[in-house]
């Protein structure tokens, strides 16, 4: 199932929809009334028969869709260096700490995201002039956990999943340097693109099995199996939640594979009017554009 969160043309107010077999969108309204994704969430295991069983949806024709989570109740969980050809290429560019430079991870490096840093699916990146002159983009397989827990094993893991989304982990590349941590360059507003939809985790199956790829106008950037990860989906789940219990809705960006911007020689950062197309296999695409002139 393909849920999207999209603004009513006629109310204005953000809606929840079901995606039908011709990418039309569905609104639940009848069924989930003026619930967000995050609630439906909350209620699935009482929702998801009805959502199911829902004929005859009113389909509505959106002009905006908006983030399946626009407005998370807490910071997004994320990776860093969980491809082991981004782990080499981040480590030959300077930027990151010397001591770390080029060495796999032994356990995985997590930071946040705060919430305001989620924007939709097709909306424009803010380049925050005066901020950073260096702004990168990561593609990622972003997980959302249904049924919370602490201390979640690896064989129940993958029980905790909702399901899955796309979030392009947009990079501030000199923050992240010059402060040696990775929250301020990774949070700016409008930083977390995210969608275009959510997909249950019964609909995606085994979650290696999809590819992460990326463009910027229309050149191929990054392309890498999910099976790559150095530190795969169970084992985020239960490093993460060791100490911290996990609530529903939380979201895990798992990783971003080789090929970012930084990654070149010279670096290739985003240019304002730069297109950067973020896609999953089964899961659609982000198109985000740069703000400001070219």
């Amino acid at each position: 199932m393909k849920l999207v969160a999209f603004t009513n043309p006629v109310s204005g107010h953000t809606a929840l929809g079901r995606l039908n077999d011709e990418d039309r969108v569905e609104d639940l309204s009848s069924v989930v009334g003026d619930r967000t994704l995050l609630q439906t969430i909350d209620e699935w295991e009482r929702l998801q028969p009805a959502i199911a069983a829902a004929t005859s949806l009113p389909v509505v024709d959106v002009d905006h869709l908006r983030a399946p989570i626009p407005q998370p109740r807490r910071n997004l969980f994320a990776v860093g260096k969980n491809y082991r050809d981004h782990v080499e290429e981040f480590g030959r560019s300077g930027y990151d700490q010397p001591e770390r430079s080029g060495a796999l991870p032994t356990v995985p490096i997590v930071f946040t995201k705060v919430p305001s840093s989620v924007t939709g699916p097709y909306d424009a990146i803010d380049p925050h002039r005066g901020v950073t002159s260096e702004l990168d983009y990561e593609a990622e397989l972003a997980v959302i956990i249904g049924r919370g827990g602490r201390g979640i094993s690896r064989q129940s893991a993958l029980d905790h999943v909702w399901g899955y989304t796309i979030i392009n982990d947009v990079t501030a590349r000199d923050l992240q340097r010059d402060h040696q941590q990775w929250m301020l360059g990774k949070s700016l507003d409008t930083f977390a693109p995210m969608g275009p939809w959510a997909v249950t985790a019964d609909e995606v199956g085994d979650p290696t099995r999809l590819v992460v790829s990326s463009t910027v106008n229309g050149e191929p950037r990054q392309h890498a199996s999910v099976a790559d990860l150095i530190f795969d989906i169970p084992e985020l789940i239960s490093v993460i939640s060791a100490g911290i219990m996990l609530q529903s809705g939380d979201i895990i960006a798992t990783g971003t594979p080789a090929g970012v911007g930084v990654g070149f020689t010279p670096p290739r950062f985003l240019k304002p009017s730069d297109i950067v197309e973020c896609s999953i296999t089964g899961m659609g695409s982000l198109r985000n554009t740069i703000s400001g002139p070219a």
